[in-house]
Formats: C-alpha cells, structure tokens, sequence
C-alpha cells in the first residue's frame, strides 16, 4: 500500500506546513489499521486558505480571463486525470473502501465524464453575455463570477462529487476552497497535486482538512461569498441556518430514500439485474440509490425471489479485489450504524437475505451481510429512514395510485426509478413521484441535466446549465436602444 501521509495542506499554490500539531487519522476500512495522517487545520490554517482564495479572485488574473481560458485549464487538469486516475481510483479504495472495479468508473472515470459535459455546456450552452431587448427596455445580461467558494464535501463519493462542483465554479471564474470529509481525504490531496501539475494560478484552488468545527468556520468565513455541501440532512440544515442569517447562498445535496416503482409489466430479469446497481453500488453508500423497492401484491413472490437470488450470490470482501461487490462500510460507527438498521428490520418485516453478523469468511474489516427485507410498514423506520449500507426494503401496493402513494410518503425526495415496459406510462408516474431525478428502467439522465433533491434532500441544483447558476451573479446593464440594435 502507498505511503499516504501528508503534513502539509495546499494553500495559494504551495505545500505549507501548518500552525497547529493536530492530525486526522485515516483508517483503512479493509484492515482497520491506520493507512495515514494529514494534518487538522486551525482557524489559522483556514483564515490562510480563504485568504489566498481572495486575493487570487480580487487581483489575480482567474476571474478576468476570457471563459475559454478557463475552460483550458480545466482541460489541463482532466489531462493529469485521466492519466493518474488508476492512482486515484487505488487511493479512494483504500482510504474509504469503494470496490476497485467502481473506484475505476463512479469514483474516476464519471469525473472525466463530468469535465467533458462541463467543458462543452460552458462553450455552447451558458449564456454568460446576453442582449435582451423589450419595449420595456434593452440590457446587457453578464452571468460573473460569485467569488470565492467553500466546497465542503462528503466521503463516499469524493472526486466525482468535488468535480461536480469545483468543475462549474471554476469555470465561472470563481476561486475555491475545498475541504473534503475527514473520512476520506487523502483523494483531495492527490487532486491538489493533479491542480498543481497542471499549472492553474496560485490561489485558485486550495485544500485544507479539517474537523467540523473549523468546517463551519471555513462556510461562515467573511471572505466566502458561496457555499456548497453535500453531506447529511442534519448538518446541512445547521449550516443553511447559519448561511441564512448571513444571507450568504448555499447548495444542499442532502440524504435519500429513494423508491423504485416495478409496475405490473415490467421485465423483472432486467428489473432486478439493474438493482444490483441501483440499489447496491458502492456497498450501499451512495445517497441516490433506490433503497425502497415498491411492487404490486400480484408480482411481489416473483420479484421478492428474485431479488433474495441476487442479494445472496452478491460478491462480499476485500475491495481490491475486482470481484468484489460489496465492500466494507467506510468506518465502524458506520458499520455499527448500518446493523442497527437491520436489527430494526428484523422487529419490522421478514428479513429474505443477509442479518446480522460478519460475512462468513471475514474475520476484518467493518463488513456488513447485504439484507432484503420484505413484509414492511410503509411508515416503519426501515421505510423512512436513510440506512446509507446494502439493506433493501420491499413495500407492495395495491395500484399505481397507492404505488405514487407509498414513494411520495418521505422526507426526502432525491432520486427514483419506474420499471416498465410501457415508457409512456412510466413517464406519467415518473411526473407525479416528488423527487429530484427519477431514472426510467434505471436509464441515466446524464451530467447534462440538472442534478439535486426536494424536501429534506436538499436545495438547489448541480450539473447542466443550471450547475453554473450558483457560481455567478446575474448583472443586467441598461444600454441605448441605438447600442442594442448594433449588436
């Protein structure tokens, strides 16, 4: 295994030391042994990094370059991405335990993806300069830049969520500052080094880690002008509050408890193979996946066994291992967390697949079995609550009014599936579940589109065009008429 310690953080271009003796362990979830330490930053430490965040955007060349600019530097980044990303892709499973074959495409080889899609909506789509014309009046519309913005980021998807929202803001000119989950920081600071590599402006991007205390001082920084977090509904409420009352613009991506609707015509052989990723990947640690599986009484046994097949013959263990499906949760309070869940599942409904206890043959790690559970309440707590671990739920209705019923009985609303073989029809229960995305026989809807949740899952978007909304101010300059006509 790699020697991953760090004892410097990247702030204003350069390595530095920092003030405070302070470290962060990171635990491998595999071995349960510490894999590294990096350093806890102070107040110091962020004061630094917000500081030369500032100055890059107020006198340095980031925010004033033409857009295209930009985006060439970005281009420049996926570059050393794409060229270090199997480094990158070893690192995310060895410090938070993703399996490698999904550490090679959601943790890596999405984030490509993302820099491409936002790299062709900031040249073709974005209106960054616009002329509106009325009989009201004529103006130049600019979309510039907000300033500099804190990234605060989550542990279980960590570049593919970084890049989601350093990708836009940088774009739009903005200078960042980014502070990833103490759980799995070691990934942001080899993106530092990517940064580095490909020459962006000392400054403009920075990474500190830190424990949540300075986290929350780092949001409410006076030198910040836009926050964006994603991370669990709790915190990001707290921190909502605190920006409200400094009117200080914040972007939420929250928790999840996202149902998928199998309607009576539904192939349930491709129905239940698509699951295995939709409701499974990354060993259940994913907030979009669809953790509430809803089917008729008339095909429950049919799906409930084919279902309990495919939970049962899921590959368990070492994350390295390419074979691996499910691999262990990322810490033993989350491991705890997720087999308190299925102790609540055994009060509440019949348990199919998996229980408690370690995986047969897996004397370390903080493994968890892979649960199904059926006969449930749909109000019970294993309905309602985020497990965030592979524990599947299966609720039956009636009809398809009882089915929209059922999936719009949550506090959250972020993503969603309907299978079937009418698309039509999928599409018109896809209207009326209240949700932020919802995938039609688990078709992806792309980086194209705008990305976020309703209800307690959050607020705001990212990706698409609307991805770079929250990154700019809107500037409107009345002009002559005589002006606007010669454009």
């Amino acid at each position: 295994m790699a020697n991953y310690t760090r004892d410097t953080m990247f702030i204003g271009g350069q390595w530095v030391k920092t003030r405070s003796p302070e470290r962060i362990e990171v635990i491998s979830p595999f071995t349960e042994q510490v894999i590294a330490t990096v350093p806890a930053a102070s107040k110091g430490e962020v004061d630094d990094a917000v500081a030369a965040a500032r100055h890059a955007f107020d006198h340095g060349p980031w925010p004033k370059l033409p857009v295209e600019e930009r985006i060439k530097a970005i281009e420049r980044l996926r570059a050393v991405f794409e060229r270090r990303k199997e480094e990158m892709a070893q690192t995310i499973t060895d410090e938070m335990g993703s399996p490698i074959t999904q550490s090679r495409t959601i943790q890596t080889t999405v984030p490509l993806m993302m820099m491409d899609e936002h790299s062709l909506l900031a040249r073709n789509t974005v209106k960054w300069t616009e002329l509106r014309q009325s009989a009201s009046g004529n103006a130049l519309v600019r979309r510039q830049p907000k300033g500099v913005a804190a990234l605060i980021t989550p542990w279980n998807a960590p570049m593919m969520t970084v890049i989601q929202k350093m990708g836009p803001a940088l774009m739009a000119g903005c200078t960042v500052v980014l502070k990833p989950a103490s759980l799995a920081p070691l990934s942001a600071y080899l993106l530092a080094e990517f940064v580095e590599e490909a020459g962006f402006p000392a400054g403009v991007v920075n990474v500190i880690t830190c424990d949540r205390q300075e986290a929350e001082y780092l949001a409410l920084h006076p030198g910040v002008n836009k926050v964006t977090f994603t991370g669990s509904t709790g915190a990001g409420r707290h921190l909502a509050s605190k920006c409200g009352e400094l009117l200080r613009p914040i972007t939420l991506e929250l928790g999840g408890k996202s149902a998928g609707i199998i309607l009576d015509d539904a192939d349930i052989k491709s129905t239940v193979e698509a699951l295995r990723l939709l409701s499974f990947r990354n060993s259940g640690q994913i907030c979009t996946l669809k953790t509430r599986i809803l089917v008729s009484k008339k095909r429950e046994a049919e799906v409930l066994s084919a279902l309990a097949e495919m939970v049962k013959a899921m590959p368990v263990g070492d994350p390295n291992d390419p074979a691996t499906h499910i691999g262990p949760m990322v810490s033993r309070k989350q491991q705890a967390n997720v087999e308190r869940y299925i102790e609540i599942g055994l009060k509440e409904g019949e348990l199919l697949a998996g229980g408690l206890g370690r995986p047969a043959g897996l004397n370390h790690g903080w493994f968890v079995q892979p649960s199904l559970f059926a006969g449930l309440d749909p109000n019970g707590q294993l309905a309602q609550e985020e497990v965030f671990g592979p524990v599947l739920a299966v609720l039956t209705y009636e009809d398809e009014d009882e089915a929209i019923a059922i999936a719009n009985n949550s506090t959250f609303g972020l993503s969603g599936s309907v299978f079937s073989t009418d698309i039509a029809r999928a599409i018109s229960v896809a209207d009326r579940v209240k949700t932020g995305v919802l995938e039609i026989n688990g078709s992806p809807f792309g980086f194209s589109a705008p990305f976020g949740g309703v209800k307690d899952s959050g607020m705001g978007r990212e990706s698409g065009w609307e991805g770079f909304e929250p990154y700019v101010e809107l500037k409107s300059i009345g002009v002559p008429k005589a002006y606007a006509d010669s454009l």
